[in-house]
């Protein structure tokens, strides 16, 4: 599985969706998948960015990605904070759009999104792992 290594600017966001339009097609995803696994794909490095490492340019982002019979397979890795997404309270749904927080929702998207999310904290790396099958 080939391994690309990415700064942790948001400039980088785009050679990222594009690695993954390249795999989402090999694949032969759908258009709408393709579309949601690039969005699940963006928000996580997104999150890297912000919360992990606190800011741009402080750390790099580790991709890899395989296929897999019917499956896609995605890892993002990084170097910063440690992430414990048993600690994200899932949003409010309940509540009307006008009063719901404006931030807090990536993480139940890419839940949304992706068929299999894991997250992993291991000796100073965060892995997550997604997984989209092909329908």
């Amino acid at each position: 599985m080939p391994k690309y290594t990415f700064p942790g600017q948001y400039e980088s966001l785009a050679q990222i969706a594009a690695l993954i339009r390249q795999a989402t097609q090999e694949l032969g995803l759908s258009s709408l998948d393709a579309y949601t696994v690039e969005m699940a794909v963006d928000e996580a490095c997104t999150n890297i960015i912000e919360h992990a490492y606190g800011g741009e340019g402080l750390g790099e982002i580790e991709l890899e990605y395989k296929i897999e019979a019917d499956s896609l397979i995605i890892i993002l890795r990084d170097h910063g904070k440690p992430f414990n997404p048993k600690k994200v309270r899932p949003p409010r749904r309940d509540v009307p759009l006008k009063r719901r927080r404006n931030r807090g929702l990536g993480l139940y998207f890419i839940h949304q999104w992706m068929d299999e999310v894991r997250f992993d904290f291991s000796e100073g790396t965060n892995t997550l792992t997604m997984v989209k099958r092909k329908r």
